[in-house]
């Protein structure tokens, strides 16, 4: 399977969700899902969005995303002992736009989800995006 073919299967199952609130909190499931569930594979992240961005530190690239690219922001997120910085992630449908899980699945550009206010009062800070090749590189 190519790697267009990957990126259209996982845009066509995240636009399949748009407008649904099931992935509320859960950004990275959600993109996660997107590519696992459209493609029939396993990838390996982390357990949170701002892990996942760490494992990916080596291929962070800043500036407008490309399509298909995982997009990663810093975000501080509730938890039982204060706000944490879980981060925040989505999918770019190219340019500029991301499909992420917010307040429902919503497309947004990746400059106005720093506009979003979290649970937390925070707003996301854009650190940048990961290519499908370096995400695939994650298989177990």
């Amino acid at each position: 399977m190519t790697k267009e073919v990957m990126i259209e299967n996982m845009i066509s199952w995240a636009m399949e969700h748009l407008g649904k609130a099931e992935y509320i909190g859960w950004c990275l499931s959600f993109i996660e899902d997107a590519l696992e569930e459209s493609n029939e594979i396993e990838i390996f992240g982390g357990d949170s969005a701002k892990e996942s961005c760490e494992m990916y530190s080596d291929a962070l690239q800043a500036g407008l995303p490309e399509k298909g690219a995982f997009v990663f922001f810093d975000c501080l997120c509730p938890s039982e002992d204060g706000p944490v910085n879980w981060g925040h992630c989505g999918i770019s449908l190219g340019d500029g736009q991301v499909i992420h899980a917010w307040n429902k699945i919503r497309i947004d550009s990746y400059q106005d989800i720093e506009k979003l206010t979290a649970v937390t009062g925070d707003h996301p800070k854009y650190l940048g995006w990961v290519s499908i090749e370096r995400v695939l590189q994650q298989k177990p």
